[in-house]
């Protein structure tokens, strides 16, 4: 009897989980099935043996019947709750049944900077022709904790993240490669140092460069705390798993325009999840992951030994794989002749690959991982260049490459080798001269000063009449254009009249003479972003570029057509991010801009792509690259993980920028969050922000909702920002041509043309 009410109990959790999956409904009479198992562990003895196991049997039979109908007809918020789910594998399942042996780094539980984020050292046993070889990777990832509440359910704390950096870079310094394994539903969105969205770009922007093997596993992947980890060389992804630029209930929230404290309707949760297109089988077709691991009957759960042996088969081979991409061609033949030979198409190799890199083999992967996020993405915009005008697309390219290079690397460097050749024997010269004709110098002054007789002293005529022109500095900002707001004949309150009691403003001299800035507070008010255009860069020195590029709606978003049009007919232009080059008093620059007015400056696939190729235009002509923010509200949901994706691939853009010894400088305004700030632009080694800008990860209501924090109404503010060190400087909007001109004169290395 005690094996059947076993056997009854594992029923019962059966039908507890399928109860989770279909949100608590009474889907297949799943309440009935419960109640009938309650009724027998009440009076279990008043059955026969007999009878009692026919009962279980019967109840087997069906719960198995119902969770085979639920496989087949699993829906992506449901796949959702399946991660949710306690019974779901987690992190040190993985480390127990997939490793060998591990040892845990930088706190254990509780006793844990922060216990949502695990690192650990551990060994992982290869068989190939049956015989061990064991190996040691460094294992990061999010811990859900089956429920723990200290585990804060895998979101991370920018301190845990910070943590995983560390360890990322005792990996590579140990020369061993990387796996990890995400399961976050996002990061923990609070601003103080080191930041939530600050040290997410850090995590990016190392991983881009990192010299080891890098290989991912994720089974929920939530937009920015997925991706503080998830940048690889492999990802693998769990087929019951998700991975998504924002969760179902936060994409409805947003759609259905709910505001806060309201229910958001189940429908529409449930319509958003089919939208955003995060599953495994969707992120496959997309490109954002490399492969699935099939995952047993609605999904793994911690005591699922056969699905941790399959982990243990995929990383393996996801990371010979990635190994073997960057040794040379030998280790291709060797494993390919004994693959031939046996006649067999296993994916198992038949030659033992060690997974550390020689220097040649090192600098092979960065070039193949900078490859792959390069080309990640690409469907999502439209403008794609046909064979012909791709042809000569990069023919200009490798001809301007060529050009720079030798006109910049080759006769500049020689020039200034020659100068410094030349200096250096004028000034020994200089000295040898110098002590030559020393005592004729002496002699000669002597003579001088006997003969000296006083002249007059000059008289100045007062009464001149030659004009003299005004000054006028080069730097100050001009008005050249004015903002259409100075049109309005009414006046305006400064929001901060009741602090510093300011009077009302005439709004034809607020956003005419005073570039819409308090005389008195200096609180900036808003302008729009041709203002920046026409008053920050040299006259007629503007060129825009990668105006083909347009936003499309790669997954099909019901309504985003819609809106692209809208956007389009208002501004005129394909996408959300204007790139161009200028000048600032002659010093040609690179420019990049996210704007307002064409979907509040959120960045999906093309402005990611127009970005990219900013940064690429900046490397061939050794130009400054400036990225002015005059508003982003983070990365386009809409877009789903092709959205997600422009945070690691706009990075890597960045790092192989300044690693090329480019100068690149932010500067924020108006309002700047999530994404965005949280990767290609919260990297940048120089960041600055406008006064009365707003920057952070998360809006007030998303932290409140997410912490249960209330947070002040200056949390974002850019005072408070630099106070945590995010950024390095607040600019007056009318300095901002001054202040950038100083920055390209005092920053930046010498390979900068100008230099």
């Amino acid at each position: 009897m005690n094996e059947l009410l076993k056997a009854l109990q594992k029923i019962e959790e059966r039908i507890n989980y399928l109860i989770q999956i279909k949100d608590f409904t009474n889907w297949g009479n799943l309440f009935g099935f419960q109640e009938t198992c309650t009724e027998l562990k009440k009076n279990p003895y008043e059955y026969h043996e007999e009878q009692f196991a026919a009962e279980i049997r019967k109840l087997d039979e069906s719960i198995s019947f119902l969770e085979e109908r639920a496989e087949e007809q699993l829906t992506p918020m449901e796949r959702v709750r399946i991660v949710r789910t306690i019974e779901r594998f987690s992190l040190k399942d993985i480390l127990e049944n997939v490793y060998e042996d591990y040892t845990e780094l930088g706190g254990q539980d509780e006793a844990n900077i922060d216990p949502a984020m695990v690192c650990a050292k551990a060994t992982i046993v290869r068989r190939i022709k049956n015989k061990p070889y064991t190996a040691t990777v460094m294992v990061i990832g999010q811990e859900t904790g089956h429920g723990e509440e200290f585990r804060n359910g895998g979101s991370c704390k920018p301190e845990g993240n910070e943590k995983a950096l560390r360890y990322m870079k005792v990996a590579e310094t140990e020369g061993i490669p990387i796996h990890f394994y995400v399961f976050t539903p996002g990061s923990f969105p609070i601003e103080e140092y080191p930041g939530a969205a600050q040290q997410i770009a850090r995590n990016i922007y190392a991983m881009t460069k990192l010299r080891v093997p890098m290989v991912s596993l994720i089974s929920e992947g939530g937009s920015g705390g997925a991706e503080a980890i998830g940048l690889s060389d492999f990802r693998l992804m769990c087929s019951h798993g998700y991975y998504s630029v924002i969760s179902p209930e936060g994409a409805a929230a947003i759609e259905g325009k709910i505001r806060e404290g309201e229910k958001v309707p189940k429908e529409l949760i449930e319509t958003c999840a089919e939208r955003l297109k995060l599953t495994a089988v969707d992120n496959r077709t997309l490109g954002t992951i490399d492969a699935i691991v099939k995952e047993p009957q609605l999904g793994a759960r911690h005591d699922d030994f056969a699905f941790f042996a399959q982990i243990r088969a995929e990383i393996t081979r996801a990371t010979d794989k990635v190994v073997l991409s960057a040794k040379s061609f030998k280790a291709f033949r060797d494993w390919e002749n004994k693959r031939r030979k046996k006649k067999t198409e296993r994916k198992d190799l038949a030659v033992d690959i060690p997974w550390d890199l020689t220097l040649d083999e090192q600098r092979r992967l960065l070039k193949l991982r900078s490859k792959k996020y390069r080309e990640m993405a690409m469907l999502g915009f439209g403008g794609h260049p046909d064979p012909t005008e791709s042809f000569l697309k990069q023919f200009q390219e490798k001809s301007e490459k060529i050009y720079y290079n030798l006109r910049y690397d080759v006769l500049k460097n020689s020039q200034k080798q020659l100068k410094k050749a030349f200096r250096d024997m004028s000034g020994e010269g200089s000295v040898i001269m110098q002590r030559l004709t020393s005592p004729l110098n002496t002699v000669k002054e002597f003579l001088a000063k006997s003969g000296t007789k006083k002249r007059p002293p000059l008289r100045i005529n007062h009464k001149s009449t030659i004009p003299v022109t005004p000054y006028v500095d080069p730097l100050e900002i001009t008005d050249t254009y004015t903002s259409p707001r100075a049109n309005e004949d009414r006046t305006i309150t400064c929001p901060n009249s009741h602090k510093h009691g300011c009077k009302d403003l005439w709004i034809p001299d607020l956003f005419g003479e005073f570039g819409g800035v308090c005389e008195n507070c200096g609180h900036h008010f808003p302008l729009e972003y041709k203002w920046y255009l026409h008053n920050i860069f040299d006259p007629d020195s503007i060129f825009f570029f990668a105006t083909d590029i347009v936003s499309r709606n790669p997954l099909g978003y019901a309504g985003l057509d819609e809106r692209l049009k809208d956007s389009v007919k208002k501004t005129g232009r394909g996408s959300g991010n204007l790139t161009f080059a200028g000048k600032v008093m002659d010093i040609k620059i690179v420019v990049s801009m996210l704007y307002q007015d064409f979907r509040s400056g959120t960045v999906g696939s093309a402005e990611g792509e127009k970005f990219v190729q900013a940064c690429e235009l900046a490397i061939r002509k050794k130009r400054p690259l400036l990225s002015y923010v005059h508003t982003t509200g983070g990365i386009r949901i809409q877009e789903g993980t092709l959205g997600v994706t422009q945070m690691p691939k706009c990075t890597m853009a960045v790092r192989e920028y300044i690693d090329a010894g480019g100068l690149y400088i932010v500067v924020y305004d108006n309002n700047s969050y999530a994404g965005p700030v949280a990767s290609f632009l919260g990297c940048s080694p120089y960041q600055f922000a406008i006064r009365s800008s707003r920057i952070g990860f998360a809006g007030p209501r998303v932290i409140r909702e997410t912490t249960g924090i209330d947070t002040s109404p200056d949390y974002h503010s850019a005072r408070n920002a630099l106070k945590r060190g995010h950024i390095q400087g607040i600019w007056d909007r009318r300095d901002f041509r001054r202040n950038l001109h100083k920055c390209l004169m005092t920053m930046g290395s010498h390979n900068l043309y100008y230099r």
